[in-house]
């Protein structure tokens, strides 16, 4: 038996991403992500294990930067170009693989993006920032378009996203892009003469947001839109003939799932969805949200891509022609797939597994027979006397019949009804899954003090087919709240959750179900709203995504008693709950205001409050931020559920548990305070006092 995790175990995580494989399958290059608590920072090399053959051996650094990012394997496998960061913004550097010092290969203003190899080897494309040439960071900032300022990046001033060709012979960079717009991730055509990428290059994207593939030629010229330019189209990759392109994208602006969408050359619509028969999202990966980039095998007959299940994400491989339906490649009910690197002359890919025991480990995986091989350890060689309490699958059957899925962590030790912490997680299309999470170390912490931890994936959540992913747009709150409390009415009745004792917390979208369903219930004795959304209006005009938020719920201009609705603010002047507000200081998709307006509201009635604003946090400070201030969230959330929440225990001939819920949901309008459940609304089951007859219900 190990010890439980600790918080400051967070400062010893070795964390790989990022896997790149070369052509030849046997070799992986990762970035190995470790804290320098001293500095307060993250540190970011670039390391290396053989993957087959007699040279196997145990992973090693293979470079001695402090930031180094992005790598991508030459095609010919004898070269690795990688992001290094320095005094300045991050450059493009060359390393041979034989050995040697890196060479840095650009000096951009602005810096530069993640490498992209031409098919010949003899040209790198990149995206890069540039800057306004009269740019001046005194200057007033004016706008015309919605788009001024991004999460993590704060005011743009004019900068936009552009791509750069880097011709490795003379070392002459080329800006090939430019406009109003931003260029995404290239992707080369096979025979190395034009660039296909993603823009939304009308004058009025900001507000239509529409997204389409764009080529342009590598020797100049302006970019051609590809398709019908209606959908929202991400990262891409060539067909082997050079005729279409498969696209992770949508064929129209909606809230939906991302397909893997064939699209011809021409300004027509996509031809199909090559994910379609999964009714799943294909996952291209990104911060918290796991995944991979869609890849070619080497003989160009399938394209290998990510979906989400049931809050995994695993790898399939599907035809291009669309003669076979997709098949699965690596999947399980515990295990999450992200950064897919496919060889270009093997049959293998790279990919980064997590599962409840692992935070991530580098492996190789064989396309046809799915085994995998791992090749490394870090976990236990970061945490080797450490054993995490697995996640255990739960599916409760809620109020209208839904079946909604999650993970209940306890130590199996724990005898009675425990306290118990239920998170909601963001999105509000995001999932939990059973893997190790470096995010939120809080859920073992306090598993291993007694508690038990819900993580529940509502009505919204990604990984159970269209219907359940879009079942609460322009319903937040209303559509999804009973799928977050009656699961907790079922652990209470099972006796694993003691119903004096229930904390509720959540992050962006689990913020804003944080705020409401404290104004619409009394049940929980403590609350952590963080990354808060609590009015929709201000929301709106002042997110860096308020006009994409709108699809989700409404349009505040327009329809503005709706989205005041299913605002949490509307019914704060109810809510009695202690709160602890956590925020990141320069958050810009779910603005300060948004905390501090709850925070206000809550205060000036003197409900139980607390404000802790993270200097220079952005919305994902929680896992790209401080390494102090993401421990500093877990720690402040523990003490806040400890101190407010871990109250004392009903006596056990209380009647408390009922089949029809605990929760007391005011309908709309409802100004009383109650503890009337809302199923003893209809029928009457009530104790003098307002407490529930057992008998009934």
């Amino acid at each position: 038996m190990g010890r439980p995790l600790a918080l400051e175990d967070v400062y010893s995580l070795q964390l790989p991403g990022e896997p790149t494989i070369s052509p030849d399958g046997r070799c992986v290059v990762y970035v190995l992500r470790t804290t320098d608590a001293a500095a307060d920072t993250d540190r970011h090399a670039l390391w290396w294990v053989r993957a087959t053959g007699d040279g196997w051996g145990a992973p090693a650094p293979l470079t001695r930067g402090t930031a180094d990012t992005s790598p991508a394997f030459s095609p010919g496998g004898d070269r690795i170009a990688f992001l290094r960061r320095g005094d300045g913004p991050p450059q493009l550097h060359l390393l041979p693989v034989d050995g040697g010092e890196a060479e840095q290969l650009t000096d951009l203003p602005a810096g530069a993006g993640a490498p992209v190899w031409s098919p010949d080897g003899e040209r790198i494309a990149f995206p890069a920032p540039v800057r306004p040439a009269d740019a001046d960071e005194h200057a007033p900032i004016s706008t015309t378009r919605l788009g001024h300022k991004a999460d993590g990046s704060g005011l743009l001033r004019g900068v936009r996203q552009h791509l750069h060709v880097l011709e490795l012979a003379t070392g002459e960079v080329r800006q090939l892009t430019s406009g109003d717009w931003h260029a995404g991730r290239p992707a080369w055509s096979p025979d190395g003469t034009r660039l296909a990428f993603a823009a939304a290059t009308d004058p009025d994207a900001d507000l239509t947001h529409r997204t389409p593939a764009h080529v342009v030629d590598v020797a100049g010229g302006p970019p051609r839109r590809v398709g019908d330019g209606l959908g929202l189209a991400g990262p891409m990759v060539w067909t082997a003939d050079g005729r279409a392109l498969l696209v992770a994208g949508q064929p129209t602006v909606s809230v939906d799932h991302t397909g893997l969408l064939v699209q011809p050359l021409d300004d027509v619509p996509a031809e199909r969805d090559l994910a379609a028969p999964l009714d799943r999202n294909v996952m291209p990966g990104g911060p918290g949200y796991p995944g991979g980039l869609p890849q070619l095998t080497r003989d160009g007959a399938e394209v290998v891509f990510c979906v989400r299940d049931r809050g995994c994400s695993h790898a399939y491989a599907t035809a291009v022609d669309g003669s076979a339906p997709p098949r699965p490649v690596l999947t399980g009910a515990d295990v999450v797939v992200s950064g897919l690197s496919v060889a270009g002359a093997a049959d293998v890919a790279a990919v980064v597994l997590a599962d409840p025991g692992t935070y991530g480990e580098v492996g190789v995986v064989d396309l046809h027979s799915g085994a995998v091989t791992r090749l490394t350890t870090h976990t236990a060689t970061a945490l080797p006397d450490v054993e995490l309490v697995v996640p255990q699958p739960r599916t409760s059957t809620v109020h209208d019949g839904t079946k909604v899925h999650g993970w209940l962590l306890v130590d199996p030790a724990t005898e009675g009804p425990a306290p118990l912490l239920v998170d909601v997680h963001g999105g509000p299309h995001n999932a939990w899954s059973p893997a190790a999470d470096a995010a939120h170390p809080h859920h073992q912490a306090l598993v291993a003090a007694g508690w038990a931890v819900l993580l529940v994936n509502p009505r919204g959540s990604d990984g159970y087919g269209r219907a359940f992913l879009t079942s609460a747009v322009g319903g937040w709150g209303t559509a999804d709240e009973r799928d977050v409390l009656d699961p907790v009415d079922q652990l209470v009745a099972e006796g694993v959750a003691d119903p004096a004792r229930l904390v509720l917390t959540g992050y962006s979208y689990g913020g804003f179900m944080t705020c409401w369903l404290t104004g619409r219930t009394d049940r929980f004795a403590a609350a952590i709203a963080g990354g808060v959304v609590a009015d929709l209006t201000s929301m709106s005009g002042t997110s860096d995504a308020g006009e994409v938020l709108a699809l989700e719920y409404g349009d505040a201009v327009t329809d503005p008693e709706a989205v005041r609705a299913h605002s949490p603010i509307t019914n704060v002047h109810l809510v009695r709950t202690p709160t602890l507000v956590l925020q990141g200081g320069a958050d810009e998709r779910c603005p300060v205001g948004q905390a501090e307006q709850w925070f206000t509201a809550l205060r000036s009635q003197r409900v139980p409050t607390e404000l802790v604003l993270f200097p220079g946090g952005s919305h994902l400070f929680i896992l790209d931020g401080r390494p102090s201030h993401r421990v500093g969230y877990s720690r402040r959330l523990i003490d806040w559920a400890q101190r407010h929440g871990a109250g004392h225990p009903v006596p056990a001939d209380e009647p408390v548990s009922v089949p029809g819920g605990l929760f007391a949901l005011r309908p709309p309008g409802t100004q009383e305070r109650t503890a009337v459940t809302s199923a003893q609304l209809s029928d009457g089951s009530m104790h003098a006092g307002g407490r529930a007859d057992p008998r009934k219900g």
